[in-house]
C-alpha cells in the first residue's frame, strides 16, 4: 500500500516549518520532497496541519493479561494511535507476570494479533514481581524483551538491585525502577504535603522517592549499567539526577505530563481521578521537574497510562487503586499549556515525546527520514475541544483532566506505513 502525505508542515533542522510532501511505500518513508507527484493508493491531504514523527510512550500499562476489566492490548493500542503514539513499551505488572519465558512468548503472541501500534514489552527484574528472585535475563531477552522492570514496586534489597544491574549490563538492557523504599511509604495515599494535612490523609514523603533514586544511581555507577528512573515527580530526585549524571553515570529519567501540570494543592476534593503512584507533589517539585525536562536532567516525557475501572475508582481516597489514563490527551495538554504559553518550542515538545525516548534506548525510531519506517502522525495544532472521558478510546475514563480545554489534537496516525487511527474528518 502507498500513501501520499500532502501539504504538511515538517519541522526543518532549525525549528521551523516548512511544506512539503511524504511519499509511503512498502512501510516506509520513500521520498519527503517539495512536491511529489504519485499514483498512491492514498492521498491525504495535511494542509495547515503538522506531520511529525509518531510518539514513543516507554510506560504505558495494557493490563492484558489478567486486568483486561480495566483495558486490553487492542484498546490501550487504539487509545495509543488517536494520541499520535506509534511504539508504547508495556509495563510488566499483569498476571500471569512476563517474567519466564513461556509467559514473554504468550505476551508477545497477543500483541501480534491484536496490537494497533508497536508494543516493545518490558519483562520483570524478578519472579512475580516479589523482590525475592530474578528472572533469566539472557532467555528474556532473547525473546524480545525491551528492558527490565518491576514497576509498581520498588526493588527494596540494594544487594538484589546490585546484581540486576551486574546480569542487565552483561546484556546491554537497562534497569528501569519505579523507585520507592516500602518503610517510608507511611501507607500513604497522597502526598505528604498541604493536601494531605487538610485531609487528614496518610502523605507519601517524597523522600520514599529519592532515597532509593540515590542508591540506584551509585549502583549503576558500580555496574555501568543503564539505569532508568520512571516518572520522577520531587525536587530532590531532579537534584540526585542532575548530580549522578555530572558525574558521568549512565541514568535516565521520564517525567509523566500530570506531575508537569499539576501539585497537591491543585486537588479539589477527595477526587481519586487525582491519585496516581508517585503522587502528586507540591508546587516547587512541579517547578522543578519543568526545569530539569527544560535543561536536559529529564530525558522525555512518558504518560504513565495506568486505566482502572469506574467500580474501583469510586472507592474512597485511601481504597482505590493509583493511576490515571494519559495517551489520548498527553500532546493537547502540553501543546496547550507549554507551547502556546511559550514554555517550550513545538520542536521541544516533539523531541520529548520523539527523538529524546528513542535515543535513550537506542531505538531506531523517532525521525522522519526517507527509508524509515513510517510512523507518523498528523496534528491539527488549531483543532480546540474539552477532554471528554466518555469519547475516549480506552477503556479507562480515570482522568484529572476532564472538561480542560484543549489545543492541537491529533489528526491521523499511520504506523509501519498504514492509517491505525484517523479522525473522521481527514480525508483526501
Amino acid at each position: 500500500m502507498s500513501i501520499l502525505i500532502k501539504n504538511g508542515q515538517l519541522l526543518n533542522t532549525t525549528g521551523e516549518l516548512e511544506q512539503k510532501d511524504i511519499l509511503i511505500e512498502n512501510g516506509a518513508i520513500k521520498t519527503i520532497a517539495k512536491e511529489i507527484t504519485s499514483n498512491a493508493d492514498e492521498v491525504i491531504d495535511a494542509a495547515g496541519k503538522v506531520v511529525a514523527p509518531g510518539f514513543i510512550d516507554l510506560h504505558v500499562h495494557l493490563r492484558e493479561p489478567g486486568g483486561e476489566k480495566k483495558e486490553t492490548i487492542a484498546t490501550g493500542t487504539m487509545a495509543a494511535a488517536r494520541g499520535g503514539f506509534t511504539t508504547i513499551a508495556n509495563m510488566p505488572n499483569t498476571r500471569p507476570v512476563p517474567d519466564t519465558v513461556e509467559n514473554l512468548h504468550n505476551l508477545n503472541e497477543r500483541i501480534r494479533n491484536t496490537a494497533n501500534v508497536n508494543v516493545l514489552p518490558y519483562a520483570s527484574i524478578t519472579i512475580r514481581q516479589l523482590g525475592t528472585e530474578l528472572t533469566d535475563f539472557k532467555a528474556l531477552k532473547e525473546l524480545g524483551a525491551f528492558a527490565f522492570t518491576d514497576d509498581g514496586v520498588g526493588i527494596q534489597e540494594a544487594g538484589q538491585m546490585l546484581e540486576a544491574m551486574k546480569q542487565a549490563a552483561a546484556l546491554d538492557m537497562a534497569i528501569v525502577a519505579h523507585c520507592e523504599d516500602n518503610s517510608l511509604i507511611n501507607k500513604g495515599c497522597v502526598h505528604e504535603g498541604e493536601f494531605s494535612k487538610a485531609n487528614g490523609l496518610n502523605g507519601i514523603p517524597s523522600v520514599c522517592e529519592s532515597v532509593q533514586i540515590a542508591r540506584d544511581v551509585l549502583l549503576a555507577e558500580a555496574t555501568g549499567c543503564h539505569y532508568h528512573v520512571c516518572h520522577i515527580s520531587t525536587k530532590e530526585s531532579v537534584r540526585v539526577v542532575r548530580d549522578a549524571k555530572k558525574a558521568g553515570i549512565r541514568v535516565t529519567a521520564e517525567v509523566s505530563p500530570h506531575h508537569l501540570l499539576l501539585a497537591d494543592t491543585d486537588i479539589p476534593s477527595l477526587d481519586t481521578n487525582y491519585k496516581m503512584n508517585p503522587p502528586l507533589r507540591g508546587t516547587e517539585d512541579r517547578k522543578s521537574l519543568l526545569e530539569g525536562l527544560l535543561d536536559g536532567t529529564i530525558d522525555f516525557i512518558a504518560t504513565d497510562h495506568a486505566p482502572h475501572t469506574a467500580e474501583e475508582k469510586a472507592q474512597s481516597m485511601q481504597l482505590a487503586p493509583f493511576g490515571i489514563v494519559g495517551l489520548e490527551t498527553a500532546f493537547p495538554l502540553l501543546y496547550t499549556n507549554f507551547v502556546k504559553t511559550g514554555v517550550m518550542t513545538l520542536q521541544q515538545l516533539i523531541d520529548y515525546l520523539t527523538i529524546k525516548p528513542a535515543q535513550s534506548f537506542k531505538l531506531d525510531a523517532g525521525t522522519l527520514e526517507a527509508g524509515k519506517t513510517a510512523d507518523i502522525v498528523i496534528l491539527d495544532l488549531e483543532d480546540t475541544n474539552k477532554i471528554d472521558p466518555e469519547t475516549f478510546l480506552s477503556k479507562g475514563r480515570n482522568t484529572p483532566f476532564a472538561g480542560w480545554e484543549c489545543q492541537g489534537w491529533p489528526a491521523a496516525t499511520i504506523v509501519g506505513g498504514k492509517i491505525a487511527w484517523r479522525k473522521e474528518s481527514v480525508h483526501a
